[in-house]
């Protein structure tokens, strides 16, 4: 992309791992020179500012080449997941191990429907649970972290399954299910819904978006993209700051950026088709308010929104944007947008509240380094240790992951989690029951630290056994949350 088409940015800093070969990753280490690398497209302004340390090009070589295998293993990765995740969607619908060999046997086997109300998606398989916990008030903003996480977490599922758990299980009405277009990918990669709280809070809308697949290399790519963009509002003087570019094409930019409209025959993108489903909504019901949700890359789209809305002056929509609920979600911009959207939250009174669980790996990503990213979290989280017990902080600890004074505390409450995972449901009740599946998954969070603490099944149990961290507000909280 020439800087000519980049209009609505004078800043930008663009990696294509497709033209890249391992030879042009091997000079990137050897040689500090980024003009030269074809794969590689910024202002020379930028290339000149661009710090050129052996750690900076190490950075982005690693990126570049995980892209690369990614893309290569793409329809393996893909199988594999389908794979495993049919084999318990299967158990499940033929009540267990013994049943499927009975049912194998007699000729009744029952072979589960990708798009049935029943089957579950791997992350689904991890944690079955759909229920909202009916002991919460929902009057809280405890309610709201409680039914956004579990709309954060079946957004991974069908829109069969999604329905049928928002209007016969939540007793609420479904409002529309989405599969957007990614403009640089060229494909349809960003999933969300819309579903109105009617039988709690009849003027709260709930937009969740879905966040990445486990098994699907684009949204790993997405995630792993290490281009970003210096973002220049039309209304304002001042730029917004550096945005992450793959969740800046997740949420809908378009290759001459971010028109005020954009009327499209073909595709649809998430940011300007969710914004008119609200406008139409609120339109009808000017009492309603509305939230946004996500889960890992989906809360990094989540908490974008705002931002997107802000640059075209929508303050009618962010006066109704109540609160944004995101869980394990990575950094999306620099320390110049987190300003940015510390003004636009605190002007129109909107509450951000950022989940973090333990030792997760994702809301530490991309790196806060002062290198290559200088990426920064706006606002505080709501941090919850392995006890899930919360507390607010500026962020979490061990903020870069990447730190070798942390690597056995992490292993050993890796392996904490694991026994918990057979005593939680005598401890907490038996609805926090972990299952086969779920299990692994922690034997894999000992083996890589914190990996298993980024699935949802630890932020439904921190929303529900540990409450909302509140924030502090008298020097007094203050340093009791330190103490």
């Amino acid at each position: 992309m020439s800087e000519t088409n980049m209009k609505f940015c004078n800043s930008y800093f663009l990696v294509d791992p497709t033209k890249a070969s391992l030879f042009d990753l091997l000079l990137l280490l050897f040689f500090p020179n980024l003009i030269s690398k074809s794969f590689i497209d910024s202002t020379s302004d930028t290339l000149k500012t661009v710090r050129t340390s052996f750690a900076s090009r190490w950075i982005i070589a690693l990126a570049v080449l995980v892209q690369k295998i990614l893309i290569f293993v793409r329809k393996p990765m893909a199988f594999i997941g389908r794979l495993l995740t049919y084999w318990p969607n299967l158990l499940s619908e033929n009540g267990g191990f013994f049943k499927l060999i009975l049912h194998l046997v007699t000729g009744k086997l029952v072979k589960p429907e990708e798009s049935s109300t029943t089957y579950t998606s791997f992350i689904g398989c991890s944690d079955r649970r759909v229920e909202l916990d009916e002991k919460i008030n929902v009057a809280t903003i405890e309610y709201k972290s409680m039914l956004s996480i579990m709309a954060s977490k079946i957004a991974y599922e069908n829109k069969s399954f999604i329905t049928s758990v928002v209007r016969n299980t939540w007793k609420m009405e479904f409002v529309d299910f989405y599969d957007f277009y990614n403009a640089y990918q060229e494909r349809n990669l960003t999933q969300a819904f819309v579903f109105k709280a009617s039988s709690t809070n009849p003027n709260l809308i709930v937009v969740s978006f879905r966040g990445t697949e486990p098994f699907d290399a684009d949204d790993w790519c997405t995630d792993l993209d290490v281009s970003w963009y210096l973002l220049i509002p039309p209304y304002e003087m001042k730029n917004v700051g550096k945005i992450h570019a793959g969740f800046s094409r997740a949420l809908g930019l378009q290759k001459n950026g971010w028109p005020k409209e954009n009327i499209s025959l073909i595709h649809q993108y998430a940011y300007y088709t969710i914004r008119q489903k609200l406008r139409d909504m609120l339109a009808i019901d000017k009492n309603s308010k509305f939230i946004l949700t996500g889960h890992s890359l989906g809360g990094a789209i989540a908490a974008l929104f705002p931002a997107i809305l802000a640059v075209h002056g929508e303050d009618e929509l962010l006066d109704k944007l109540e609160g944004v609920y995101t869980f394990g979600q990575p950094r999306i911009g620099d320390e110049q947008f987190g300003e940015y959207m510390k003004e636009v939250v605190r002007k129109h009174g909107i509450k951000y509240e950022r989940f973090v669980y333990n030792n997760d790996i994702v809301p530490r990503v991309p790196f806060d380094d002062k290198i290559l990213f200088s990426y920064k979290h706006y606002g505080s989280c709501n941090y919850f240790n392995s006890l899930y017990k919360g507390k607010v902080k500026e962020d979490a600890p061990n903020a870069n992951y990447i730190n070798l004074l942390w690597l056995i505390p992490t292993i050993l409450t890796g392996a904490w989690e694991f026994i918990r995972s057979f005593i939680i449901q005598f401890w907490k009740g038996k609805e926090y029951k972990e299952n086969w599946m779920m299990r692994s998954l922690r034997i894999v969070g000992i083996v890589l630290p914190g990996m298993s603490n980024h699935f949802p099944f630890d932020y439904v149990n921190s929303t529900r056994l540990g409450g909302l961290a509140r924030p502090c507000t008298t020097p007094e909280d203050k340093i009791a949350l330190i103490a």
